[in-house]
């Protein structure tokens, strides 16, 4: 008689993570170029956090770091806005 089979546990396939980029100097970058990293990060927020929810994400930390990221691109944001504020 044979022996009964043991059920078999899928392993799903893990999402790779995520490197971050080195430090990237906002305050040089042109509006246009901004908004566009700013759209970028975002785009990758939301990825990650549905890698997260779907417990794909290999480091969490990679949501945090991205938050502080979007947080910098919003601080040379507003840097250059109050720049152009005050040379006119």
């Amino acid at each position: 008689m044979a022996a009964p089979k043991k059920a078999e546990i899928k392993k799903t396939a893990k999402a790779p993570a995520k490197k971050l980029d080195k430090k990237v100097n906002y305050r040089d970058m042109s509006a246009k170029d901004l908004q566009a990293a700013l759209a970028e990060k975002t785009r990758d927020l939301l990825d990650s956090t549905r890698s997260l929810r779907a417990n794909e994400l290999v480091n969490p930390r990679v949501l945090q770091a991205t938050r502080k990221e979007i947080a910098r691109v919003h601080t040379a944001i507003r840097a250059a806005e109050a720049a152009q504020k005050e040379s006119k």
